[in-house]
């Protein structure tokens, strides 16, 4: 009866290296490499070493065979039971056995005892858990930026569990999900991955779908004549889920970029601007004249002229009156993007016609009408007159200033008043 447990023991550990070998791909060699390790390491704590045995591992049947060799010495000159027998004892085997011959004998694990079995069946999880991370962490370790797709498994506060075609596990943490995404268990997701954790030899694939390199893939892959090298995104801003600016540039005169990127009446973008739930994508076209390329960053809004300061990376931009909305757009929006995608800090102000340039007023002479400090606050944005503060945007002065919307109503009517008396 035991020695039938046993056997049974045997085939369940290569069965499950079978199955693990199907789903996980893991080829013949490695896989018999490593059942032959792990019978190894269990006999060579039984023994003290696993010099003199050999080890034959038929996963295709779902068996093994174990035998030790020892050499047959005179009797009572045994000195290591372990790949030494006496003659008498090597003759019980077969009797024509001399000194000098070397036996060898097939191990029945059935002698061993549970405990040798259960550590048997540790030391093959440990390393069939190993083997499954060295093939996971294999499989992604260079498809950083590259787009995978998934079911999503699990849903949690913080993260998304999804599992590719062979069942591995990907991490979609809540940073990198856009804001109006909502996840289903059961449903395919897309995202880019992101990088390849391995800490302690346990692989962690994590995605997003809300870098700038997602935006650029999907472009890739909807737009040919960027795979062709005929055009290039050389820039990507991102306000996931709500708006993207992309600069490209063409190096065949013969293709409009832009065109070319948003396809006929949209069609390119439209499938790109659904997988990002609704994000608006404005196509731009790159320029290395950084006044030009702010400009453009800028559209829909229309400039009349920039100051730029390179060395600080500063651009002052002004417009006329109708046009300034249109720069900052909804929530700043518009100039945050325009910001980023040039890599310029970059501030608006209204064109002031020539009638009004007379009579200006320094802030801090309003000092008994408006707070020290607020006057501090707008100052230190670079605006020290009551004309430079009326001229500038009222969202960059709740937002550079860092002010509530009530106190800058406030500082401007107060300045308003004055230049109405």
């Amino acid at each position: 009866m035991a020695a039938k447990k046993i056997d049974e023991n045997q085939v369940s550990m290569i069965d499950t290296f079978r199955e693990f070998k199907e789903t996980k791909n893991i080829d013949r060699t490695t896989l018999v490499s490593v059942l032959e390790e792990s019978f190894r390491n269990v006999l060579a704590k039984l023994f003290g070493s696993d010099e003199n045995f050999d080890v034959i591992v038929n996963p295709d049947k779902g068996d093994f065979e174990i035998y030790r060799n020892r050499m047959v010495v005179p009797d009572g000159e045994v000195e290591d039971e372990n790949k030494q027998i006496a003659l008498k004892e090597a003759q019980k085997i077969e009797p024509d056995y001399e000194v000098g011959e070397e036996v060898s004998e097939q191990v029945n694990f059935a002698k061993f005892g549970r405990r040798a079995i259960l550590n048997l069946r540790q030391t093959l999880a440990s390393k069939v858990l190993e083997l499954e991370h060295d093939t996971l962490y294999n499989k992604y370790k260079d498809r950083v930026g590259q787009i995978v797709s998934g079911e999503v498994y699990q849903v949690w506060k913080r993260e998304v569990l999804i599992v590719d075609d062979e069942n591995n596990e990907l991490i979609l943490p809540k940073s990198e999900q856009i804001p109006a995404d909502i996840y289903r268990k059961g449903e395919t997701i897309r995202a880019v991955i992101l990088r390849v954790d391995n800490e302690n030899n346990n692989p962690k694939i994590i995605l997003s779908r809300t870098n700038s390199m997602f935006l650029e893939r999907l472009l890739e892959a909807e737009v040919p004549e960027i795979g062709d090298g005929l055009i290039a995104i050389r820039k990507i801003a991102r306000m996931p889920g709500e708006r993207a600016k992309v600069a490209v540039e063409s190096f065949d005169d013969r293709i409009d970029p832009v065109g070319a990127c948003v396809g006929v009446k949209g069609s390119r973008v439209y499938g790109i601007v659904r997988e990002l739930c609704n994000e608006n994508i404005d196509v731009v076209n790159y320029t290395s004249n950084i006044k030009l390329f702010i400009q453009r960053a800028l559209s829909p809004a229309h400039v009349s002229s920039i100051n730029i300061d390179e060395e600080n990376h500063k651009a002052e931009v002004y417009l006329q009156p109708e046009e300034v909305s249109l720069a900052i757009g909804r929530g700043g929006m518009n100039i945050k993007l325009a910001s980023m995608l040039t890599e310029f800090t970059i501030d608006v102000f209204r064109e002031v016609p020539e009638g009004e340039a007379d009579e200006d007023i320094y802030l801090d002479e309003f000092s008994d009408e408006i707070d020290q400090w607020v006057i501090d606050a707008i100052k230190s944005i670079g605006l020290d007159t009551a004309k430079a503060v009326l001229n500038a945007p009222r969202e960059m002065l709740v937002e550079k200033a860092d002010l509530e919307e009530e106190t800058v109503d406030h500082v401007l009517n107060v300045l308003r008043a004055e230049f109405e008396q």
